[in-house]
């Protein structure tokens, strides 16, 4: 698969990745960043570190699961927001969460997105937080895959994967390697620079929505009368 349009103790992240270079593409773009419990969640912590090093705005919102391989201090910490993950969390003003996440947000990327999770966003259940958030968004979701190879090549699996495609969730495959199961295969996080290109494009296509262009390839003319004309000279 392509992309398409498609455990660390807490406290820890384990990450490698690189901090990004401030690049004005990612600069204020509001992300909600879903992490669901896989061990490849230390490595979402960098992700969200890169953001932050870009200045985009990253709201956590993680799975109980999640909680059981990296806490919610060490996102907290990276993204400098509050992290959000109880659906029933008493909030004195009343707030909406799951409204608020997602009308307070450009994008939602899901990673690691598990099984688990691509089956609940594929049967349009919202029995936790972040599946509410993404239910409730009416802007793109970006999902990046990791799981075991025989889970991501399941039948059920494909199925899901095929579906949110189909109503315009972007898929990042999955990269092949060893698997934190022991195994080699399809499964890993995808690299950092694919999911930031991938993010991009998406934001290149929301800034262009709406807008009326114009394409030349050479001068253009319009008459004034018979016999004059403006020009130019492109």
């Amino acid at each position: 698969m392509a992309a398409q349009g498609g455990r660390n103790s807490a406290g820890r992240t384990g990450a490698t990745e690189p901090a990004a270079a401030p690049a004005p593409g990612l600069q204020g773009r509001r992300i909600l960043f879903g992490v669901t419990g896989s061990i490849a969640a230390f490595k979402a912590a960098g992700w969200v570190r890169c953001l932050a090093n870009e200045e985009a705005r990253v709201t956590v919102v993680m799975t109980r699961a999640a909680e059981q391989f990296i806490s919610r201090l060490t996102f907290g910490a990276l993204s400098g927001n509050r992290v959000h993950g109880d659906m029933f969390a008493n909030d004195p003003e009343g707030i909406m969460a799951h409204i608020t996440l997602s009308r307070e947000a450009d994008c939602v990327l899901i990673a690691p997105a598990t099984a688990q999770t691509i089956a609940r966003l594929a049967h349009g259940l919202a029995d936790d937080l972040l599946s509410a958030a993404v239910l409730a968004a009416d802007i793109p979701v970006v999902l990046c895959p990791a799981m075991n190879t025989n889970m991501l090549h399941h039948p059920a699996t494909r199925d899901n994967l095929d579906r949110l495609r189909e109503i315009g969730y972007t898929v990042i495959a999955p990269a092949s390697g060893s698997l934190a199961c022991g195994e080699v295969g399809a499964g890993r996080m995808p690299e950092w620079d694919l999911v930031r290109e991938t993010l991009l494009a998406l934001f290149a296509d929301q800034d262009l929505a709406g807008r009326r262009i114009l394409i030349t390839a050479g001068p253009t003319r319009e008459p004034l009368d018979p016999v004059r004309y403006l020009s130019n000279r492109s």
